[in-house]
């Protein structure tokens, strides 16, 4: 006898098996993993590079940042979205500081492949320099000022950006002042007068798109720190 439509409607319905994500040990992990390998693609960076200048200061920022993240790792935990992306960056960063920015290989596939006339492998990453540092920016914003849900958020976020790619601007400037033709390797402008405004053009872009793009990925990935995390959630507290 078939079962009456009522109770084969109430019979239970097997629950299917959640998607496979990362566990617990595993994103704990995660951090001190990306460490190691940006660790070591800095110290292999170092061996052949084209311009030993150039390499110095265009790694400086992986010198500094990433002594300073694991430092602050208990006390200022990074969601693991923003670990990600930082590592990603620094690993930009020592690409173009082992072969200089205008003479990275991607760069001069890409260049001849679109035909172009420059390696634009500089613009990549001025447009990473907008990107990764939106992120960063909103994070600090979000987790030790008012501005949580503020619509100032977005602005100042791509604001302060804009700050530091001028500063960075203003640091090629006194590196070609002071260096002269030894400094040519580190700007990179391979003779476009306007450079300067494109690579801050390019960091606009790249804060823009972060924000469009990963805004709410990345408020998940705050939601999963402060959940897994008790420091970022008292520091949180506390702004």
């Amino acid at each position: 006898m078939s079962a009456h439509p009522a109770t084969a409607l109430a019979a239970p319905v097997p629950a299917q098996a959640p998607a496979p994500a990362m566990s617990l040990p595993s994103r704990r992990r995660l951090p001190a993993l990306l460490a190691v390998g940006v660790s070591t693609a800095l110290v292999a960076s170092w061996f052949g590079a084209a311009d030993p200048t150039t390499w110095l200061l265009e790694t400086v920022w992986v010198m500094v940042g990433l002594p300073l993240a694991v430092l602050l790792r208990h006390r200022f935990p990074l969601s693991g979205l923003l670990c990600g992306l930082l590592a990603a960056h620094a690993l930009v960063l020592i690409v173009g500081g082992h072969y200089t920015y205008a003479e990275v290989p991607a760069g001069d596939w890409a260049r001849d492949w679109l035909g172009w006339e420059r390696n634009p492998y500089d613009r990549f990453g001025h447009l990473v320099q907008g990107f990764v540092p939106a992120l960063l920016v909103r994070e600090l914003l979000l987790r030790t000022s008012p501005l949580r849900g503020s619509r100032w958020l977005a602005p100042l976020t791509v604001c302060a950006c804009l700050a530091f790619s001028a500063v960075f601007e203003m640091i090629e400037w006194l590196a070609a002042v002071t260096g002269g033709q030894a400094a040519d390797a580190f700007l990179g402008t391979q003779g476009d007068v306007w450079d300067t405004q494109w690579d801050m053009f390019c960091a606009l872009i790249g804060a823009v798109c972060a924000l469009l793009l990963l805004s709410r990925v990345h408020d998940r990935s705050l939601v999963r720190l402060a959940r897994e995390t008790p420091a970022a959630s008292s520091s949180d507290a506390r702004s």
